[in-house]
């Protein structure tokens, strides 16, 4: 494919719903390559305000909405074999949005842990946070440690969020530590070196995601793990995220096995 956004390429494939866990059926999951399924795949879950505004509903409505389907997208990753998966869930600028909207967004990602935890303990889903999560509520802060605590034995998927991230806070706060141990003569300047770099960074216990997928059309990555996509491939769906469904990530891991990944090299 030459364009980033997705296209009907794929045949119109049912899934075949014989039990609960069972997401894809055997005609889609032998279109792909099970040893070119990417371990790790970041999303950018973009478009719930405009699902709401479509429907003439107020922001968090699609917020809630979004919220809704993420479960089903990382039980679907984890059965097509992902190890990792990374949300862009809150930003450094979201507070920048309506004060109201944010108390919703926040209040919303602490009822949701609360309420999923059990889940992803029978899932075998081990949930993670990067972000600068110190200027988080108390609660939800305190939510989002109980949750890690209590996931932390799983280990059939990785589900990443990054809540109150932004990229180059990320590569601030990291530069800040390097000058710290440099200063203390754990480190000299002949070690500062990428993989270094990237050790410092909040994503230094998984690889770099392989695939980046953002949905509603938008073409940018928007203070995103820019250091870590530096060779991802870049996956654009037109579908609004609430409306995202295992289907469109098994039409984002076909396309993106499709694509000759050279890594700058020849």
């Amino acid at each position: 494919m030459n364009s980033l956004v997705s296209s009907n390429v794929l045949p119109d494939l049912k899934i075949e719903k014989t039990s609960p866990v069972v997401y894809f059926s055997n005609e889609q999951l032998s279109l792909l390559n099970s040893n070119r399924i990417p371990k790790h795949v970041a999303i950018i879950p973009d478009g719930n305000r405009r699902w709401a505004k479509n429907r003439e509903l107020q922001s968090n409505s699609g917020h809630n909405q979004g919220a809704d389907i993420l479960m089903d997208v990382v039980k679907s990753a984890r059965e097509l074999g992902i190890k990792t998966l990374t949300f862009y869930t809150f930003s450094t600028e979201n507070w920048h949005r309506d004060p109201e909207e944010v108390s919703g967004l926040l209040w919303l990602l602490h009822t949701y842990l609360s309420d999923k935890c059990n889940e992803m303990i029978e899932w075998g889903i081990k949930f993670q946070c990067i972000g600068d999560l110190e200027k988080l509520p108390l609660d939800l802060y305190n939510t989002i440690q109980e949750t890690k605590l209590k996931t932390a034995h799983c280990d059939k998927i990785n589900m990443v969020l990054a809540v109150n991230y932004g990229s180059r806070d990320e590569l601030c706060r990291a530069i800040k530590s390097i000058v710290v141990d440099y200063s203390q003569e754990l480190i000299t300047k002949e070690n500062i070196t990428p993989d270094l770099v990237s050790s410092y960074l909040d994503t230094h216990e998984w690889p770099d995601p392989e695939l980046l997928i953002r949905t509603s059309g938008e073409m940018r990555i928007s203070n995103f793990l820019l250091w870590q996509l530096s060779y991802s491939e870049i996956y654009v769906s037109n579908v609004l995220w609430p409306d995202y469904r295992p289907n469109h990530l098994f039409e984002a891991i076909y396309n993106y096995q499709q694509r000759q990944r050279r890594l700058g090299g020849p």
